[in-house]
């Protein structure tokens, strides 16, 4: 029997053969291919990690394992006969599927996977091929916000510090911005640190907020972006958690002023724009407290803030007066506001009574004597003006000429009694050479002077008889009583003109 030959060639030349290079038996199969996916894959940390690896062609009989390689450092981490305790192999009933799942990903975990072909030959396993490596990079996402708050509440005009932190995330870039009802506030770009040994970074991010009494609803917001989140991370504070805002207090007495003796006083103590909404109302006089007074519920104003009214009622005694009424507010344990009202109380005498009753009177005699001088003037207007109207229906007769009908006139002259003629100055202008005479004629609706005109050299006991020189003056509306019989009138001056009136007898 021939001694077998030494197997120390084979094994340095697969010593000196690089990682997963091809193997000395491959070249037996060369339509035998591993095909997996380069990479980079990017997974976060916590999640499940698929490696996937097909194998393609008629391959030698042998294990697949996956090997694990960081650096210089080469791990298996899969082997059909036994797994690392977070890995295993993809449950499929095909020959050609060799994916593996890694499940609870964790930083360390970032490598180049490699799906490797093992074949079973006389010096045991020996390798034949394995995929190009699949390159896995592992993040991890921030944690959930954690914003802190003042441990006291703040007035307004007072600034409050707000931090917001986070922490556990890979790779290190991220942004922290704050924003107070949706408007960026500035604040320091915050330090980002790493934490050992997971090598993750943390960050924490500080910014001071001036306080007003209108922030009782304002709203402050941390927000982070980082590569691996889908959305940005938010974190939202009501700035009312952190605000006090101290109320205003006054007091107000119902009549104001000096008050009569044993008149009733309503006091009402005003608290106005605090926050929270809980206030304790104390009423004292004097400085000690008093077991009365009665207090609303607190209502709340458009803008959040607070009102609220106590009510004090006080007989205003005799011995009350210069009396110091203070309405006392406590509010979120602090100092008290207070306002004061000091009574005053007078005795009228008999004298100012009567005075005042005397000017009582007074002032309603004054209100009579306005609404009765009021009512005499409106009925002397409504006098006057019926009087106007009724002088303009009663006025002087109208000088209306009219031209008598020839056909109806008598061309007779009528003698007239001096005794019984009205003269009435027409104040015609004078005309040459004429002169006139009025005798008067009826009718049932007008009585009319029948205007003559003469030479100026004729005596009056002429008259004319003729037709065409009368024209009539139309006296309508006028009634002519009769005068007792006298003498006719002397003529007058030629500046003025004379017609006859003559009423005739039935």
């Amino acid at each position: 029997m021939e001694p077998r030959p030494p197997a120390w060639p084979l094994l340095c030349l697969l010593l000196l053969c690089p990682p997963f290079c091809p193997g000395l038996d491959a070249q037996q199969y060369p339509d035998f291919k591993l095909q997996q996916p380069r990479g980079p894959m990017v997974v976060i940390k916590g999640e499940v990690l698929t490696l996937n690896c097909t194998a393609f062609g008629m391959g030698p009989i042998g294990p697949v394992r996956w090997q694990k390689v960081q650096g210089s450092s080469n791990q298996t981490i899969y082997d059909p006969k036994g797994a690392a305790p977070r890995v295993k192999s993809v449950d499929t009933e095909s020959n050609e599927d060799l994916s593996i799942r890694i499940s609870d990903v964790r930083l360390e975990d970032t490598a180049t996977y490699y799906c490797v072909k093992f074949i079973r030959g006389t010096f045991g396993e020996q390798f034949v091929t394995s995929g190009v490596g699949t390159e896995v990079l592992v993040h991890a996402r921030p944690s959930e916000l954690v914003m802190s708050e003042p441990s006291d509440r703040a007035v307004p005009g007072q600034s409050v510090p707000f931090t917001c932190s986070t922490r556990g995330f890979f790779p290190r870039e991220i942004q922290v911005k704050w924003l107070k009802n949706s408007t960026p506030v500035r604040a320091v770009p915050p330090p980002i640190t790493a934490e050992l040994p997971d090598s993750l970074y943390s960050v924490s991010s500080t910014v001071q907020v001036k306080l007003s009494k209108n922030d009782v609803r304002s709203e402050l917001t941390c927000e982070v972006q980082h590569s691996t989140l889908p959305a940005p991370l938010n974190k939202t504070y009501v700035l009312g958690r952190v605000l006090r805002v101290p109320p205003s207090v006054s007091v107000v007495a119902a009549p104001p002023g000096a008050v009569q003796v044993n008149e009733t006083v309503n006091f009402t103590c005003r608290v106005q724009g605090f926050y929270p909404g809980a206030v304790s109302i104390t009423w004292l006089e004097n400085g000690t407290e008093m077991n009365a007074g009665s207090s609303a519920q607190p209502t709340e104003t458009s803008q959040g803030l607070f009102e609220q009214i106590s009510t004090l009622m006080v007989q205003a005694g005799e011995e009350k007066s210069g009396s110091r009424f203070t309405c006392r507010v406590v509010h979120e344990n602090q100092e008290p506001i207070s306002s004061t009202y000091t009574l005053r109380v007078f005795v009228p005498t008999s004298g100012e009574t009567e005075s005042f009753i005397g000017d009582s009177r007074s002032l309603i005699y004054v209100a009579v004597g306005v609404v009765c001088t009021v009512l005499a003037l409106l009925v002397i207007a409504i006098l006057y003006l019926i009087r106007t109207k009724q002088s303009k229906d009663k006025s002087s007769p109208s000088a209306r000429l009219h031209e008598p009908e020839k056909s109806s006139m008598t061309t007779t002259t009528q003698e007239s009694d001096p005794n019984n003629l009205t003269y009435a100055d027409l104040n015609f202008a004078k005309e040459k050479k004429k002169s006139i005479r009025r005798i008067i004629e009826l009718s049932q609706q007008s009585e009319y002077a029948c205007i003559q005109g003469s030479n100026s050299s004729s005596s009056s006991s002429q008259q004319a008889a003729n037709n065409d020189n009368l024209t009539y003056a139309d006296l309508d509306m006028v009634h002519l009583s009769k005068a007792p019989r006298r003498p006719p009138p002397c003529p007058e001056e030629s500046s003025s003109e004379y017609a006859s009136v003559q009423i005739q007898r039935q």
